[in-house]
């Protein structure tokens, strides 16, 4: 491919009317800077000195990590326990309301999973469409409390 080649548009734009004037064709040369590769790199001010003082590493305070308290942090911390979960899928008619019960197998942000524990079938969840949770027992709860 010829790179000095001049280019122009297409001959429909060339189209001139008193108010425009024709438009000049393309050169690359025109806006590209040619470089000489023996030409140096800029070198920086000569103000600048490296410094010679060293840098004392400070103490890092440990980090106290706790979850916070999510729909889905405190479902992840009742793993393996049997519950009864509501959804509500407001677009359908048919789907309006929903019960499952299963135990909870894992938990995200964005997703519930539950299996059934008398066929052991696992269904995954949105969580958009959960409403609440039931569970016949204690559940796991830590407060994050800063």
């Amino acid at each position: 491919m010829d790179y000095q080649k001049t280019y122009t548009y297409p001959s429909t734009l060339n189209q001139t009317t008193p108010e425009t004037p024709a438009p000049t064709p393309y050169t690359p040369q025109q806006t590209m800077p040619q470089y000489a590769p023996s030409q140096p790199y800029p070198t920086p001010p000569a103000t600048l000195q490296p410094t010679t003082q060293q840098l004392v590493p400070q103490p890092v305070p440990p980090i106290n990590f706790q979850e916070q308290s999510y729909i889905e942090n405190i479902l992840r911390l009742n793993k393996g326990k049997v519950g009864t979960f509501y959804f509500t899928y407001t677009d359908s008619n048919e789907w309006r309301d929903r019960v499952y019960k299963g135990v909870i197998e894992a938990a995200g942000r964005d997703h519930l999973i539950i299996s059934d524990p008398k066929t052991g079938k696992r269904y995954l969840f949105q969580m958009i469409y959960f409403v609440w949770a039931e569970f016949d027992e204690e559940i796991q709860y830590q407060y994050p409390y800063r």
